[in-house]
């Protein structure tokens, strides 16, 4: 089982170095809109909130998952150079459904050379459709 690194708030830390090393790794959730149940919404994951990470042949995110829960939703795979070989933050939009009442979603990454990487959980609360009037 591979090590799983857990962000942990960088405000906390003091030592520059240490900071740009768990943002660079870290993926982060951004919930854009509202949540309606059965609706479309937009979820981008954002590898890194103040750094940025490298991009080389041997050192770079190989993939961005997300998921609610123990529920798996989606995965973007990158090769070297999708970031045009440059220090870069990896960002995926993923349009998700939502099919309950409360999602807590959450990221994952993997860099190659640094490993698996976790992000904060995001809970998200999911509204109820309105009936079109007239119905």
């Amino acid at each position: 089982m591979p090590k799983i690194n857990n962000y942990v708030d960088i405000s906390t830390i003091d030592k520059e170095a240490k900071r740009d090393y768990i943002d660079r790794h870290s993926p982060f959730v951004h919930v854009e809109g509202e949540a309606v149940k059965g609706q479309k919404l937009k979820v981008k994951v954002k590898v890194g909130e103040e750094y940025c990470h490298p991009d080389d042949f041997d050192h770079y995110i190989a993939w961005v998952q997300l998921w609610d829960g123990d529920t798996f939703l989606g995965q973007a795979t990158f090769v070297p150079g999708t970031q045009g070989n440059q220090c870069s933050q990896a960002e995926v939009d993923f349009y998700i459904v939502p099919t309950k009442k409360k999602m807590k979603l959450q990221a994952m990454s993997y860099c190659t050379k640094h490993g698996l990487w976790q992000g904060p959980e995001v809970e998200v609360e999911v509204k109820e459709a309105e009936e079109p009037v007239g119905a």
